[in-house]
């Protein structure tokens, strides 16, 4: 995808979509890896203007109908959520120079984290992502399009991995065998979810599928989350998944690419944090199998996005937006080493939950939070 318009074309662009007041300006923002994003200022208001990656995601409508369907629906139940702004002919997209443009009103007053060190802060995220599912509990999961075939289907995603393995067309396979050990030493359990999900032990719920910590908008001034954003990956599955990618970014003490490993760990006072966020809010909605698989969910996550990274460094970094040539590599390392310790500390985070469910923090009649 052509990652770069001139300043007039997009000011066009955004001219097509019923914004307020006049365009005055239209600036690359954020860091976002699979769509291009701008922040457009008319004299009246901001918006965000996304480019879609139509090579991610090739059905578009799809895409958009998810979007909205999710969206009306939390707005119906006085949810802050992304604010769809409508082309002036009342479409939720454009189709425009060759590519696939929509516009967000943008959500003022607040900020995201990429990392926490701060229990509290990280209790709120998982607070946040709990109330989604919460919110979207009584929401036919069914409605929605999967615009990722496979997306969090572990068992498919090492199959990818081992058909990277093999193809290897830049020789790299060599220099890693270590960790193409570790992935293939764990495969017999990763059907563990997608088969429940196939057997319906564990229910079809909305997914978010992609819950890092920036994509939570906290109020700047209260530090309260206000909004969950980058609705690209929502989909019907499960809630294992959201929780699980959530523990596998946010409760690591160091970035997803610190080359350092030595200053990445797996945090279970994070965890825990996490876990007490997300419980409370989930609590009238989770089933029992679905809490006892919160800790392999975790693992799972990392497992999975670790052979996604892996895989696209033999393949020669196709997928994932890269700086430098082991971009990929430091990226899988990362993951490698935070499954490792989850396994370390597989027993202590089931006791998490056990703790948290019984300390009056989450029941089933929705009791008071208790103290740590």
């Amino acid at each position: 995808m052509d990652r770069h318009m001139e300043p007039a074309a997009l000011a066009h662009i955004a001219d097509r979509f019923a914004i307020d007041g006049t365009t005055a300006s239209v600036t690359p923002y954020g860091d976002g890896h699979i769509n291009v994003t701008y922040l457009v200022v008319t004299d009246k208001a901001r918006y965000v203007l996304q480019r879609m990656n139509t090579d991610v995601f090739p059905d578009t409508a799809a895409l958009m109908r998810n979007i909205e369907l999710v969206t009306g629906f939390l707005h119906a139940h006085g949810q802050e959520t992304l604010e769809i702004v409508p082309t002036k002919d009342g479409r939720s997209w454009l189709a425009a120079d060759g590519g696939a443009f929509r516009v967000y009103r943008f959500i003022e007053g607040t900020m995201s984290y990429n990392l926490v060190d701060d229990p509290r802060i990280f209790e709120r995220a998982g607070a946040a992502f709990g109330a989604f599912q919460s919110r979207l509990a009584g929401f036919n999961a069914a409605q929605l399009t999967e615009t990722i075939a496979h997306f969090h289907d572990t068992p498919h995603r090492y199959a990818d991995f081992r058909a990277a393995v093999a193809a290897d067309p830049l020789g790299r396979a060599k220099d890693v065998r270590d960790e193409i050990g570790f992935f293939d030493e764990r495969a017999q359990g990763y059907g563990r979810i997608v088969d429940a999900l196939a057997n319906g032990t564990v229910p079809l719920r909305v997914t978010h599928n992609d819950t890092k910590l920036n994509n939570i908008l906290m109020d700047a001034a209260s530090g309260e989350p206000r909004a969950i954003i980058d609705l690209d990956t929502v989909m019907p599955g499960s809630m294992l998944f959201d929780f699980g990618d959530s523990i596998r970014f946010g409760a690591s003490t160091g970035l997803e690419d610190e080359p350092d490993l030595g200053k990445v760990h797996f945090s279970l006072p994070l965890f825990r944090a996490y876990a007490r966020g997300f419980l409370g809010e989930v609590r009238d909605s989770a089933t029992s199998y679905e809490l006892e698989l919160l800790p392999e969910a975790a693992r799972l996550m990392t497992l999975e996005c670790g052979m996604r990274f892996l895989g696209d460094y033999l393949l020669g970094d196709v997928y994932f937006a890269t700086k430098y040539p082991e971009h990929n590599l430091v990226r899988a390392r990362t993951q490698v080493r935070l499954a490792y310790e989850m396994e370390e500390r597989m027993p202590q985070m089931h006791a998490v939950i056990d703790e948290i469910m019984d300390d009056g923090a989450v029941n089933a009649t929705g009791g008071e939070r208790g103290d740590d």
